[in-house]
């Protein structure tokens, strides 16, 4: 009896891979801090299309995939942004969040947490293929892996955080501490002017 229950497993699990290889772990190298980022083109909160470089728009920025809307541990982390996006705004420094839903969804959760900065949707999944960020926890989904990069205007990865476990994902004062270095080693007049 116990082997005919083994071997029932056996079949399902090597049937759902069959069935589902999007489930499987990618191969994909994962950026890295040091990594230089791809320039990606995808459609905004609006469903026009714009591309990274142009977002980021020699500043530093902050690149957010996060899983979606109906995450809990999102929504968390997206009420810690709202509150860091006036000190972002006045820095000369940007915020651009990604994720799997559909614009009209963006720009709704958008709208509805008062974030001001650009979200972009890969409702297609090819960046996060590209990027090798599929959480295969979920398949229904099929979400990012919350994951935070902090760049330098020409999108070299300064700061790589893994936000799968919540406690992997940056604090406003670690972004704040990433944000400054990149600051200080893009700007020429860091240090005030002497007369």
């Amino acid at each position: 009896m116990a082997n005919q229950l083994d071997d029932r497993r056996d079949v399902t699990l090597q049937g759902y891979a069959r069935q589902e290889p999007w489930t499987m772990p990618s191969t994909t190298q994962r950026p890295a801090s040091g990594d230089q980022l791809i320039d990606f083109e995808l459609p905004d909160h609006n469903g026009n299309r714009r591309r990274l470089s142009e977002l980021v728009g020699g500043d530093p920025a902050v690149l957010h995939f996060y899983r979606g809307f109906w995450c809990p541990k999102d929504q968390a982390q997206f009420r810690g942004l709202v509150q860091f996006q006036d000190q972002v705004e006045v820095a000369y420094t940007r915020m651009i969040s990604v994720s799997v839903d559909r614009p009209e969804v963006e720009a709704a959760f958008r709208a509805g947490i008062g974030a001001r900065w650009t979200f972009l949707s890969d409702e297609s999944r090819d960046l996060q293929a590209q990027l090798g960020l599929l959480e295969t926890t979920d398949t229904v989904h099929r979400p990012y892996i919350p994951t935070v990069f902090t760049l330098f205007p020409d999108l070299k990865i300064h700061t790589a955080y893994n936000g799968y476990w919540f406690w992997g994902r940056p604090t406003n004062a670690e972004l704040a501490a990433d944000l400054r270095a990149i600051t200080r080693t893009i700007r020429a007049d860091w240090e005030a002017p002497r007369q």
